[in-house]
């Protein structure tokens, strides 16, 4: 996700993002190198160094800091952004799974009742057009048992 344009809020202690059609606010407090009240932002810029999906500010002092626009989407439990983590871990466990299992990689494929291609795209952490129903049967193939948790957050 490419950021268009970012701005700084001192009063409310907060950046504003702007992607696409949003846009998002990452507060200064989950800054690593924060401002203070005697050491303000002097100047953000989207950062073309990080394919214009970071940001870079500046502080009176001249130390900078960098945030990514992933941080941004994290921050804001972008439904997308989680969909996508919970993919990319689904299928780190799968390449562990597939690895350690006594199962033939072309048994997996004829169990999954579908073509080698499509079974190394499902292995493929950089794919996110995957279905998490597809990772569960390849999971469920390899005999694990999934569990999906609901709880309420945690102050």
């Amino acid at each position: 996700m490419k950021i268009r344009s970012v701005s700084s809020n001192n009063r409310k202690k907060e950046f504003v993002v702007r992607t696409g059609s949003r846009a998002w606010v990452y507060p200064y407090a989950r800054l690593k190198v924060r401002p203070t009240p005697k050491n303000r932002i002097v100047e953000v810029h989207v950062d073309r160094e990080l394919a214009n999906e970071g940001f870079t500010y500046t502080l009176e002092s001249g130390r900078e800091g960098t945030v990514h626009i992933e941080q941004v989407l994290e921050y804001n439990k972008d439904p997308g952004y989680l969909k996508d983590q919970l993919l990319y871990n689904l299928t780190i466990e799968a390449q562990k799974r597939v690895k350690a299992s006594s199962l033939s990689k072309r048994e997996i494929i004829r169990r999954l009742g579908t073509s080698a291609t499509q079974f190394y795209r499902l292995l493929d952490q950089s794919n996110y057009r995957k279905t998490i129903g597809q990772l569960m049967t390849l999971l469920c193939i390899l005999d694990c048992e999934i569990d999906i948790v609901v709880r309420a957050k945690s102050a």
